[in-house]
């Protein structure tokens, strides 16, 4: 039979456990006594550094002028605009797409490239043409690995910029040419 509560579908076994009730007015459950905070550190222990917010108040032991407890913050804008930033969702799902573009045209390469195969036996040697064409193949993963790494203090634009250039440098000619199937 029912317990008489109305909201018996919204509770749980164990619900009337008296030691899960948080204290109503009438209870003699005892208020949790007050901590005082803990008195804030005057410095740190020797090789740790503050980080967040609140950090640049206090000193670490060996720190330059550890007597003291402030330390000096960046003046300039310089100093500030050099850290790093981490990237917005946005740049970030664009990179990602940006590397499949990047990661299709070497799939595009390997397969124009090996379908031009016999059609350019005539004109280079096959060892010649075949360096020639994993270079190809390997270009537009170079070209996205060595933008990544070159422009990382640089601004977003400025990467996405070069990327950019990379996909239009880069397009697999022998696939837009000749095609997967062929003419």
């Amino acid at each position: 039979m029912t317990t008489g509560r109305d909201d018996d579908a919204l509770t749980w076994d164990g619900d009337d456990d008296p030691t899960l009730d948080v204290g109503a007015a009438g209870t003699d459950v005892a208020p949790e006594p007050e901590v005082p905070a803990p008195a804030p550190a005057e410095g740190l222990p020797k090789g740790y550094t503050a980080v967040g917010k609140g950090s640049d108040t206090v000193a670490s032991a060996d720190a330059p002028g550890a007597a003291s407890v402030e330390r000096s913050a960046p003046a300039d804008r310089d100093a500030i605009a050099t850290e790093r930033r981490p990237l917005g969702d946005g740049a970030l799902v664009a990179l990602g797409v940006l590397g499949g573009v990047y990661a299709l045209y070497a799939i595009g390469w390997i397969i124009g490239g090996l379908r031009l195969q016999g059609r350019a036996q005539y004109l280079v040697l096959d060892v010649m043409y075949q360096g020639s064409l994993w270079l190809a193949v390997l270009a537009p993963l170079l070209w996205f690995a060595t933008t990544f790494l070159l422009t990382r203090r640089s601004r977003a634009w400025v990467r996405f910029a070069w990327l950019a250039v990379g996909v239009v440098l880069l397009l697999p000619w022998p696939f837009v040419m000749i095609g997967a199937i062929g003419q």
